[in-house]
């Protein structure tokens, strides 16, 4: 039911109004079951969820149950906690000056059923928007249950002229303040198991208990936990009791494919709208740049365990425009296109979005990036170009043969990471068996996606050990395999 929150200012309009309260798990339902009538988007913005993680939620939300989100870091787990609030109504009332948001025809606080014994309908309402009905707290180890739950003020007993015996010297913690709410707890390993404990009574009786008070708050809460599988063994645990209280425990997962990570980090990525008008981004440039965390959840050299979140794209992207953004402001060009050169600036988003075995810190963070953008290419290359066989004979024909001959009769050539755009093309021009190549196999792409497209040949080359690259300070060589050693004999 709609109404005029502007208009009712008291109990009486309220009742008058016939208006029914309902709990915030019957509130969820019901708003669900009526977006999913509609045929609605639930969960707008969260993509590759849509035949697994969403629907598990929503059966969890019709069954009017506590929740765990259980994922890898990047998986999205606190955007579907937040994106919740969004099956609230859009306002509900609560009396009037309530400090645990009392609903007026069930309040639960001293403070509320005293005023309304006193004034009746006469006592004041006031309406909260269903953004104020989040309450999010990272469990660090620092957390009390006086946090939590409450704890005696001797402040407050003190100016009210209290004895402890008196419930009213209570400061109510967190989880009180946020009855009828969403109330998220982060990384839910991470909270000491004697405050985990403190949890029990509210999640299955609904109550607390404060520094033995006989207090009974019946809260009305929607619980929604978020916590990383590898948080069981490293740093903490949800004990067994806990997990036992939660009706529900969702696993999430990461992009199963390129188009749904591409649209996440499309999304996500934080750009200035001069990049985007001046940069041009090739889509295969993109594909490189997703492929790149594929290659990372698969990589020897990187923890699987700690998994690789979807901002290592994210900020990649966005480094990977400022690369191309800063290139051509110091050479004075007006527009440019991303090149695989620049894919340089992005190893800064990669090193620090990885967690290293112990083969990896003996390559380093920055050796370990540059491998995962090589095999980045490496796992695409077959996508555009004939696939070039781990194991062939020597004297076996290649389609690559030409351009393998043009390094090795030539002394190869240099990209350099600040050339202006005129000379990079005119330096790729010059090798002309890419020109032959790109026309062969890629005879539909655009003259202005053709150069990465001839860049992502050269690289696939040296991945499969066809060329070789050496970075210098200024940009890269490319050269034969073996010609510059043979010409130094």
């Amino acid at each position: 039911m709609k109404l005029d929150h502007n208009k009712i200012t008291t109990l009486g309009q309220l009742k008058a109004a016939g208006y029914q309260s309902k709990s915030i798990k019957d509130e969820l339902r019901e708003n669900l079951l009526e977006k999913i009538a509609n045929g609605e988007d639930t969960f707008h913005g969260v993509w590759g969820y849509e035949n697994s993680v969403i629907p598990e939620l929503e059966r969890a939300i019709l069954s009017r149950h506590n929740i765990n989100l259980l994922g890898l870091r990047g998986q999205a787990k606190t955007r579907l906690a937040r994106l919740m609030v969004q099956l609230l109504d859009e306002w509900i009332p609560i009396v009037g000056g309530s400090e645990v948001h009392d609903d007026p025809f069930q309040p639960i606080s001293r403070y509320a059923t005293e005023l309304i014994k006193e004034e009746g309908d006469d006592i004041p309402i006031e309406w909260i928007h269903r953004d104020e009905r989040f309450y999010e707290k990272l469990a660090t180890p620092d957390v009390t249950v006086a946090d939590l739950i409450g704890d005696i003020d001797p402040i407050k007993a003190a100016n009210l002229k209290l004895s402890y015996a008196d419930d009213r010297v209570i400061h109510f913690g967190m989880i009180p303040r946020a009855n009828r709410c969403i109330f998220v707890i982060n990384e839910l390993p991470d909270l000491q198991a004697r405050i985990q404990v403190a949890l029990f009574n509210i999640l299955q009786e609904g109550d607390i208990q404060i520094r033995g008070f006989k207090l009974r708050l019946t809260l009305d809460l929607q619980f929604l936990f978020t916590a990383n599988p590898e948080d069981y063994t490293n740093r903490g645990s949800i004990v067994t009791p806990l997990k036992d209280r939660i009706g529900s425990q969702i696993l999430t997962h990461y992009p199963e494919n390129l188009e749904i990570a591409k649209k996440i980090t499309r999304q996500e990525a934080q750009l200035d709208k001069r990049q985007l008008d001046v940069v041009h981004v090739p889509e295969i440039a993109m594909d490189v740049l997703e492929q790149i965390s594929f290659e990372a959840r698969n990589s020897e050299y990187v923890d699987s365990k700690s998994g690789v979140s979807a901002r290592l794209s994210i900020t990649a992207f966005e480094n990977l425009l400022s690369t191309a953004e800063r290139r051509i402001i110091k050479s004075g060009d007006k527009k440019t296109t991303v090149r695989l050169t620049d894919f340089m600036g992005v190893i800064p988003s990669i090193t620090g979005k990885i967690e290293l075995v112990y083969e990896g810190e003996q390559e380093g963070a920055g050796s370990v990036a540059e491998i995962l953008v090589e095999d980045a290419i490496k796992s695409l290359f077959p996508n555009y170009f004939p696939e070039i066989a781990k194991l062939e004979r020597k004297d076996a024909e290649s389609v690559y043969d030409d351009l393998v001959h043009w390094f090795f009769d030539g002394e190869g050539f240099e990209l350099l990471d600040e050339d202006m755009d005129k000379e990079y093309r005119t330096k790729l021009d010059s090798v002309i068996p890419l020109n032959h190549l790109l026309k062969e196999y890629q005879p539909s792409i655009s003259k202005e996606d053709s150069y990465f497209m001839k860049e992502l040949l050269l690289w696939g080359l040296v991945a499969h050990k066809k060329l070789s690259k050496h970075r210098f300070t200024q940009g890269y060589q490319f050269k034969d395999l073996y010609g510059s050693y043979i010409s130094g004999l």
